[in-house]
């Protein structure tokens, strides 16, 4: 398959021309990525502190815009160790197998529109594999193997036990994952990611056509990178480090760089599937020729606001969020989010299967057939998991012994403040005797 599609391109450009142009997309694609998770830790830390109300980091260079290359040379110079009982083949590996697999899926993610030459148009995407998203899903499960082999190799208890948690988290949230994708896939007809933007051009976003699948997904991109409110595999007041418990300098900052990738991989996918990847809304411009360079810059540019907005949302989570017990982590993954994708793509293909028989094409009013049918199942959805905390008083359905506890709690508050209210009885101190020496 790879095979084929190299083979398409160097029809097109010529194999001396479609070599030096992958060549130089893989070297942009990874200069870019690895300068980009760099700044991200330095984003973190100002977005904590702008939460916070603190300074953040400002000491290294003009406003701590140098902190990363600092931090990185701090770690490169520190000292390699490694527990006498661990297994070192594995030890050594696994920081890279965590790294690799969120790194190599860019190569399937197109980020701007084709570039034309005078030996011709040059797509933006390193590899436009047919099987696109599907390779990607395939790459990302491999991360959790580098985190369970941290936590075996290591020999240590809270080591193993972050790496169980974390190999149970990823399998509970890839299965609501993939479904939410079905959706995407039936609109698109295709697996392509190319294909998936050109669709969203001609049409609304996906993000309007697919708001549940959209939710679904979020919710599991925050599981599968173990971001907060879901980072139970590294939860320090349970497991010290978790699995990167004994892991120092370079090793250790592995562990934090492929964190920052998936992050920046999860980011770029849901721009690409559910906000038209570098597609410009309300540009005049259509997903066709005729191509220009100064488009293709556009497009880039479009595409990097749309990334850099998913990463605010996964930071600014972060520090909002506390983190969720492992049995509610557990029970969300299986007793609400699997059953909710099963339900909702038997809802959503049941609707394409009656626009489709009905005549109507893609378009504007198909999208808007979509979009009410999702704004009816999200206000539906929002009545059964509300539970009486919004839309009715916030003790709707507690047991009738706990509503009356509540209740009397409140009663006595509420005398509690009134000015003529005497104060509650309570144990009086003996009187002080006069006199009286020690």
């Amino acid at each position: 398959m790879l095979l084929q599609v190299a083979s398409r391109q160097v029809e097109a450009t010529g194999t001396g021309v479609f070599l030096i142009s992958t060549l130089v997309k893989m070297l942009v694609v990874f200069t870019i990525y690895m300068v980009g998770v760099a700044m991200l830790t330095l984003a973190e830390r100002k977005i904590s502190a702008w939460i916070q109300d603190r300074h953040g980091p400002n000491r290294v260079g003009p406003h701590g815009l140098l902190q990363p290359a600092a931090d990185g040379l701090k770690n490169i110079m520190k000292e390699e160790t490694y527990p006498d009982a661990a297994y070192k083949p594995l030890f050594i590996i696994a920081p890279a197998m965590a790294f690799i697999p969120a790194l190599t899926a860019w190569a399937v993610i197109p980020f701007a529109s084709p570039l034309p030459t005078r030996w011709g148009l040059i797509p933006m995407v390193v590899a436009d594999l047919p099987i696109g998203f599907l390779f990607i899903l395939a790459l990302t499960s491999l991360g959790v193997y580098g985190i369970v082999l941290a936590g075996w190799a290591s020999n240590n208890k809270y080591s193993l036990l972050g790496g169980l948690r974390s190999s149970a988290q990823m399998v509970s949230y890839e299965i609501a994952m993939g479904l939410s994708t079905i959706p995407v896939l039936l609109l698109a007809g295709n697996v392509t990611l190319s294909v998936i933007i050109d669709q969203q051009a001609h049409g609304l976003y996906n993000i309007l056509n697919l708001t549940i699948a959209f939710f679904i997904f979020m919710v599991a991109a925050f599981a599968e990178t173990n971001r907060l409110p879901f980072d139970l595999p590294e939860a320090e007041s349970e497991l010290i480090a978790g699995y990167h418990t004994e892991y120092s300098a370079m090793k250790f900052s592995f562990f934090f760089i492929a964190e920052y990738a998936n992050m920046v991989t999860a980011s770029a996918l849901m721009a690409t599937m559910f906000f038209g990847g570098w597609d410009i809304p309300i540009s005049g411009w259509e997903n066709a020729a005729p191509y220009t360079a100064l488009k293709t810059v556009a497009t880039a540019l479009m595409f990097a606001v749309k990334v850099m907005f998913f990463i605010f949302v996964f930071m600014w989570i972060r520090w909002t969020l506390p983190r969720f017990r492992y049995d509610q982590l557990m029970s969300l993954g299986w007793k609400f989010m699997l059953p909710l994708a099963l339900g909702y793509i038997v809802v959503i293909a049941s609707v394409m299967l009656g626009l489709d028989a009905s005549g109507i094409e893609y378009g504007p009013l198909y999208g808007l057939a979509l979009f009410g049918v999702n704004l009816a199942l999200v206000m539906i959805l929002f009545v059964m998991v509300d539970h009486g905390r919004i839309i009715s008083p916030s003790y709707g359905r507690l047991d009738p012994r706990e509503l009356e506890k509540l209740r009397g709690k409140r009663q006595r508050s509420a005398l509690a403040r009134r000015p003529d209210a005497k104060p509650a009885a309570g144990p009086t101190k003996p009187a002080a005797t006069a006199g009286v020496t020690r």
